[in-house]
C-alpha cells in the first residue's frame, strides 16, 4: 500500500502467489444486482485474489430495473444476470433478500438488520463492502437503508445479548471489523483500490447486467435524444472513468475504509 494523496491510501495488486487474507470472508451487501460490479467489481476480484472467500447479499428483488418489461420478467432476468455475475466475479454464493425494489423503508430496518446478523454469523464475515450510510445526497432509499442496516449489523453481530437465540443455534457472535463503503455523492474517501489490472474484466461484469444497463442507457437517451451513444460508450463513460492523476495509476475504485481491528488511540504506543 502506498500513500497516493494526503489522507488517502492506495491499495495495489501484489504478486499472484501472495494470498495475505487466506481464510478471511467478505460479504458484499448491495441493494441491486448491478451495484456490486459498478461500485466494487475491481475490489471484489482483488480481495478474492488475496485469499478471501466472498459472498453477495442483495437486499431488493430488482423488479423496477428494466425499461419496459413487466415486473415479473424483470425479476426473472435480473435474478439470472445476478447469478451469472456472482460466478463471473468468483463469489461463492448469492443471497437475495428480495425486498420490494425502491420501497425499502425505515420500518424494515430492524428486520433487514436481523437477517444480516444471521448471515454474518453463519458465514463468519470479517469484512463488508456496502453503501456508506452517511454518504451525502443519496436519493435512492434502497441504497441508504441498506447502508444503515449493514452498519448496524456489523456491530450487533458481535454482541452477546443481540439475538441470543442464534448462539443457541450454534451461530456465535462475530464482529465485522473491516468495511469498504461506497457512495454516489460526496463522502470521506480515505482508500483507493487500483483496479487497472482487472479493468477489462470489470467492464465485462457490468455488461452481464444487460437489463439494468439497457434501462440506464435508454433513459439517458430519452433525456438526451440527439446523443449518439453506444452501450460500450455509456458504460465506459459512466462507470470506468480514468483515475485522478494523484493516484499514479490508470483506474481506481474509491472507498471510505474502516478498520476496527486497529488499536484504540489511548492504547497505541507513540514512537
Amino acid at each position: 500500500m502506498n500513500s497516493a494523496a494526503p489522507n488517502i491510501v492506495l491499495e495495489e495488486w501484489g504478486e499472484s502467489s501472495v494470498r495475505p487474507h487466506e481464510g478471511r470472508v467478505f460479504a458484499a451487501v448491495f441493494a441491486h444486482s448491478d451495484d456490486l460490479a459498478i461500485f466494487a467489481g475491481g475490489l471484489t476480484m482483488k480481495l478474492i485474489s488475496e485469499g478471501y472467500t466472498g459472498y453477495f447479499i442483495k437486499t431488493t428483488n430488482d423488479e423496477m430495473d428494466s425499461y419496459d418489461l413487466s415486473m415479473a420478467e424483470t425479476v426473472y432476468r435480473l435474478y439470472n444476470e445476478t447469478v451469472e455475475v456472482t460466478h463471473f466475479l468468483g463469489l461463492k454464493k448469492l443471497y437475495s433478500l428480495d425486498y420490494k425494489n425502491h420501497y425499502l423503508e425505515h420500518g424494515q430496518l430492524s428486520e433487514i438488520r436481523h437477517r444480516l446478523i444471521t448471515l454474518f454469523r453463519y458465514l463468519q464475515v470479517d469484512t463488508v463492502i456496502s453503501f456508506d450510510p452517511w454518504g451525502h445526497y443519496e436519493e435512492n432509499p434502497d441504497h441508504y437503508i441498506t447502508g444503515h442496516a449493514v452498519e448496524q449489523a456489523c456491530w450487533t453481530a458481535g454482541r452477546q445479548l443481540d439475538l441470543p437465540e442464534l448462539t443457541d443455534m450454534g451461530l456465535k457472535p462475530k464482529f465485522v471489523t473491516r468495511k469498504y463503503l461506497v457512495a454516489r455523492g460526496p463522502q470521506l474517501i480515505n482508500r483507493a483500490v487500483d483496479i487497472s489490472p482487472v479493468i477489462q474484466k470489470k467492464y465485462e461484469a457490468i455488461t452481464i447486467h444487460k437489463t439494468p444497463v439497457d434501462n440506464m442507457l435508454r433513459t439517458y437517451l430519452d433525456l438526451h435524444p440527439s446523443a449518439k451513444v453506444s452501450e460500450e460508450m455509456f458504460i465506459k463513460g459512466e462507470f470506468l472513468k480514468k483515475a485522478d492523476p494523484k493516484y499514479g495509476v490508470e483506474y481506481v475504485e474509491e472507498f471510505h475504509y474502516i478498520d476496527e481491528t486497529a488499536p484504540f488511540a489511548f492504547m497505541r504506543t507513540e514512537k
